[in-house]
């Protein structure tokens, strides 16, 4: 016999037990007025057990039903936030929103439970909120989070600039929100979702002038991440975190004895770019302190990164949105000052996205990169 039914005719026996008893004391003390407990106290044993089967039945399909439910795709209900916790939770600069924080502390505690994570630290960030913030700097929308030593803090995070493929399709974000989101590999957006952080990659980027006779090395580190469901092409999108800082306008110096020359004794020199405050090519860039802060923290440590929103958020954000529903009814999030700067948000899958930007590069291939210049005057 099915688990259920046991449960029911078993649970049935005690209610009906209990109504019994019920039904006779009020059957004496208030006829005829009490007319559902005379009939029920009145009625055969039989079926006063299949009354109380059919009341508990309903009762636990409804538990089931209410159990089965699909999951707000915002908005959850908060846990066992600790209190200090707490006070960083809300929509104000700096500040994580209630949902990201309930899906980061949700992803940490089952990767921890899986042992893939041991590292005290977790991190969320929340693409739904501006890159800019009011007063004109950096806005704080990714978040470093340590429960153990009660440490938060929200820093600053680009988002994917994405592209426009002339002709065929136009996903490029503008600088302080992001409208479009895609897990397609060449789209150059950043996808929402689960990530864990992998190990730590340092490459040399080249130097630039510090003064007129003194050189420095850029040595950027890259925190790769590793994705699942809808974030599982990470490593083929090569998506990961760094240091929003490059090399621009390099020519060719001859330093032969650098570690960095190349077989012909050269060394790439040009200038040190900072774009803290612009778009990536869909990875998570940081300003530099914050990227060495972080670095520091997945040294040889994995954690776990959640990135709001995900493919179905977008979905139900921009239907609420089409339909003239309030968010916030409607149980979804999104960042009000940049929904306003939208109008409306994108998820391009890349079952979609993928063959149009295989189209365009086959009608426009990548022109052969010209040499790296030498530099004068040597």
């Amino acid at each position: 016999m099915p688990v259920r039914f046991v449960f029911v005719e078993s649970f049935a026996v005690f209610i009906a037990s209990i109504l019994n008893r019920l039904g006779r004391a009020i059957h004496h003390r208030c006829q005829p007025r009490c007319q559902w407990w005379n009939r029920f106290a009145l009625q055969p044993t039989t079926l006063r057990l299949a009354t109380a089967a059919v009341m508990t039945n309903r009762l636990l399909i409804t538990l089931i039903a209410l159990s089965a439910s699909p999951r707000s795709f915002a908005v959850e209900q908060p846990s066992d936030i600790p209190v200090w916790l707490k006070v960083h939770v809300g929509e104000r600069e700096g500040q994580i929103a209630s949902p990201v924080l309930q899906r980061a502390r949700a992803l940490y505690r089952r990767k921890v439970g899986e042992g893939a994570v041991q590292n005290p630290c977790y991190f969320a960030m929340d693409a739904t909120r501006p890159h800019t913030a009011h007063d004109g700097g950096l806005g704080r929308r990714f978040y470093i989070i340590c429960e153990a030593e009660r440490s938060f803090r929200a820093v600053s995070s680009g988002h994917g600039g994405g592209r426009t493929l002339k002709g065929i399709a136009d996903f490029k974000n503008a600088r302080r929100c992001a409208k479009h989101f895609s897990n397609a590999l060449g789209s150059r957006l950043t996808a929402g979702g689960v990530y864990v952080t992998g190990e730590t990659r340092t490459s040399f980027k080249g130097y630039y002038q510090v003064s007129a006779n003194r050189k420095a090395v850029l040595m950027r580190p890259f925190v790769p991440f590793d994705g699942e469901g809808e974030t599982a092409n990470a490593e083929q999108r090569a998506i990961g975190g760094h240091a929003a800082v490059l090399i621009k306008g390099a020519c060719l110096l001859r330093e032969p004895d650098s570690p960095y020359a190349n077989d012909a004794g050269y060394v790439p020199v040009g200038r040190l770019v900072d774009y803290s405050g612009g778009r990536s090519s869909g990875c998570t860039s940081w300003s530099p302190p914050d990227a060495r802060q972080i670095v520091e923290i997945t040294q040889k440590d994995p954690t776990t990164l959640y990135i709001y929103p995900e493919a179905a958020d977008i979905d139900a954000v921009a239907r609420a949105v089409a339909a003239g529903r309030s968010l916030s009814r409607a149980g979804l999030y999104w960042n009000a000052s940049c929904l306003r700067d939208i109008g409306a948000p994108t998820y391009w899958p890349k079952e979609r996205l993928g063959p149009r930007i295989a189209q365009y590069e086959r009608k426009h291939p990548a022109p052969r990169r010209s040499p790296m210049p030498l530099c004068p005057n040597q």
